[in-house]
């Protein structure tokens, strides 16, 4: 299946090409893993490669909106069929700017001090995962795994280490520019 990933990030997620990065940095490849976690087969192997890595503890997925959304999401409904339920949720750029103001959705199906993993589509610096576990523990989650679709290898797992927690990786940069 992991092979298989590696393909599909290399076809429909992987480009040659100067960019800047969410994080300011240049770089001389871009990576819309999107297009891979919104496929179909690219989302069924991506659940699975992860939900059969979770710590057994866990009971919910999520992280920052929009790159983890379609992540959790698969997670989610691979571990139903699996008859082991992971609940995902969302954490949100900014409040929600009526209702409940609300920085994380899907909480009803989490209660405080549950364990969950935040995951990430691309990670550069662990910038927008940290801010993800941040959230998720500001509204009395319990982060205990951190996981990204493709690391490019450019500190996330430093930042991660720093505060206590490993960088789960599913693809890295050498493996998508490597022929």
């Amino acid at each position: 299946m992991r092979r298989r990933l590696i393909e599909l990030l290399r076809e429909k997620s992987y480009r040659r090409m100067r960019v800047v990065l969410a994080s300011g940095r240049e770089s001389d490849f871009y990576v819309d893993a999107r297009q891979t976690t919104l496929h179909a087969e690219g989302s069924h192997i991506i659940g699975t490669l992860i939900h059969e890595a979770l710590d057994s503890s866990v009971v919910g997925i999520g992280g920052l909106t929009m790159g983890a959304d379609p992540i959790a999401s698969a997670v989610a409904t691979v571990s139903w069929a699996r008859g082991r339920p992971v609940h995902a949720f969302i954490v949100r750029k900014e409040p929600k700017g009526h209702g409940t103001q609300t920085w994380v959705e899907g909480l009803a199906n989490l209660p405080r001090g549950s364990a969950v993993a935040i995951v990430e589509d691309t990670c550069t610096t662990g910038g927008s995962l940290l801010k993800a576990v941040d959230r998720a523990e500001a509204d009395g989650l319990r982060v205990v795994q951190c996981f990204t679709v493709v690391d490019r290898d450019e500190g996330a797992a430093d930042a991660l280490a720093a505060r206590g927690f490993t960088l789960n990786v599913l693809v890295r940069r050498a493996e998508l520019e490597s022929a």
